[in-house]
């Protein structure tokens, strides 16, 4: 079997390209790797590409991270896809709404490789 079959897909959303390419260039070694710049790209791309997981910012125009997860999570088609919020801002009440909203995780930039790699292990692992 070839490998990239058995790579898991990640999403990444983000509106800063900075960020996006630090997240693909940490993610593309153990996974294939898509982006969004927004939350309306984010919802096309869940139902096109059907990520194994999306790492979701929170503040995007256009269509910002929680409405985007929200969505996700509420289609029947896209719903058992992990998202992952990540976002600078690690209030608790973000917490709490990214957990109402499905979001299976919330990560805080700055962030440390391994510590992104273990939390998207750590959803992926979760049935």
């Amino acid at each position: 079997m070839d490998q990239v079959d058995t790579k898991k897909k990640v999403l990444i959303v983000d509106d800063e390209p900075n960020v996006r390419r630090l997240l693909h260039s940490i993610l593309s070694k153990n996974f294939e790797v898509f982006e969004a710049e927004d939350g309306r790209q984010a919802i096309e791309m869940a139902n096109t590409q059907k990520p194994d997981v999306v790492l979701m910012d929170m503040m995007m125009p256009k269509m910002d991270g929680l409405t985007a997860c929200h969505m996700i999570k509420n289609d029947p088609a896209t719903k058992s896809i992990r998202v992952i919020m990540v976002t600078a801002i690690g209030f608790e009440l973000n917490v709490k709404l990214s957990q109402q909203m499905g979001a299976s995780g919330y990560v805080t930039k700055p962030f440390l490789s391994e510590d992104l790699l273990n939390k998207i292990a750590q959803v992926l692992t979760v049935a």
